[in-house]
């Protein structure tokens, strides 16, 4: 028979070990409990911190089948555009572009004015045929919301001639949307000869395009609309010469040319049935002569430069390569970057909602790509007419 104290020891032993295991439970609950809490933080944290990355400028994007569409969705899916909406009457390229990018299907909107209304961008992007830039200014300047279109601004002298009408008329900026408007190469040559460094400038060639917007796998909706000459205005000429168009308007100071002469080809009929696969455009100023070669036929993509001045000479190359050549004094180097507000279309756009005086004057403003529109019609005009377009 156990003694008392024997068994007061094994009931004391019980005991404690009884609370050993209910303490390290608790600290395990405890731990656990600390650990969730933790992870939900900081799940709740990197959402906040998304979500602070997608604020800012309120962007609203209208249509889906420019191929350039690729670019600004790219930007916002890594956080760095606020997209509050996207009109587009198309649902296949609502799927499209839903799975590609992971976009909420509330973003969508059959129609723009619905978009517009409900979710309220600062500016709207136009992502559609250049037929239908007027479209989305017809909408938008009443609403009293800033658009900007990708290049060129219109389709013709006509329509162009109306969106401006709509946008002094309401107030808004009505900006155009080029590729080589972001090359810090361009920015480096303007820079350069606004210090004289070349002297007068008295040519400037342009050479612009690739093999052709088929041949290098453009999407069929793109496409639809890019070949057709209404939807379009044109083909190469439109597509590619407004980039000349563009930047001779800018470094010849927003000076309106005397003269256009120009000339098409049709090199691929059997897969550019409708319109002109390459165009060369002669303008002339009274002291200077730009020409533009516009074209689907290259053998590679091309977007490069050429500035002769009085006393020297510029070639940029591509987005970053540089040449100057004064005398014999032959210098090649790679540009600098860009300021971030000039680096890319939604920053430009906000500081030039800040800012619209500063950019009045600029590839992007409507002034000069009004001269851009007039230079593409007497293009046309001079192709069709088989003469030298006086303006």
């Amino acid at each position: 028979m156990r003694t008392p104290t024997k068994q007061s020891f094994g009931f004391y032993c019980k005991m404690l070990l009884a609370i050993a295991a209910i303490f390290t439970i608790y600290q395990v609950n405890t731990q656990a409990q600390t650990t969730q809490a933790d992870s939900l933080a900081k799940i709740q944290a990197d959402s906040l911190t998304a979500r602070r990355l997608a604020t800012g400028t309120k962007v609203g994007i209208a249509g889906l089948n420019h191929d350039h569409i690729h670019l600004i969705l790219n930007e916002y899916r890594h956080g760095n555009v606020n997209i509050v909406g996207i009109a587009e009457p198309d649902k296949k390229l609502w799927q499209k572009f839903g799975k590609i990018y992971n976009l909420p299907d509330s973003l969508f909107f059959e129609d723009l004015k619905t978009m517009c209304l409900k979710r309220k961008p600062t500016i709207v992007l136009g992502y559609n045929a250049v037929g239908k830039h007027i479209d989305i200014v017809e909408t938008c300047a009443p609403l009293g919301i800033s658009v900007m279109v990708e290049k060129p601004l219109a389709a013709t002298l006509d329509q162009a001639k109306r969106m401006e009408f709509l946008a002094l008329k309401y107030y808004i900026n009505l900006l155009t949307n080029y590729e080589t408007t972001w090359y810090p190469s361009v920015q480096s040559a303007y820079n350069t000869v606004k210090t004289d460094s070349i002297g007068v400038i008295r040519k400037m060639v342009f050479h612009d395009g690739h093999q052709g917007p088929r041949e290098i796998g453009c999407s069929e909706d793109f496409l639809s609309w890019l070949t057709d000459p209404e939807l379009n205005g044109a083909g190469a000429l439109n597509d590619f010469g407004c980039y000349g168009a563009d930047m001779m308007t800018w470094l010849m100071q927003g000076q309106r040319p005397i003269a256009v002469t120009a000339i098409a080809r049709h090199y691929k009929p059997s897969v550019y049935p409708k319109v002109e696969d390459d165009a060369t455009i002669i303008v002339e100023y009274p002291n200077a002569t730009g020409m533009i070669e516009a074209s689907w036929n290259w053998p590679f993509s091309i977007k490069d430069m050429e500035i002769f001045g009085a006393k020297g000479y510029i070639h940029t190359f591509d987005q970053d390569k540089v040449q100057i050549r004064i005398n014999n004094d032959v210098k090649e180097f790679k540009a600098p970057p860009l300021p971030v507000i000039e680096s890319a279309p939604v920053p430009y756009f906000t500081a030039a909602l800040k800012n619209p005086i500063k950019v009045r004057n600029d590839r992007s403003s409507l002034k000069y790509n009004m001269i851009v529109m007039q230079i593409l019609d007497a293009a046309k005009r001079s192709i069709k007419e088989g003469k030298r377009i006086v303006l």
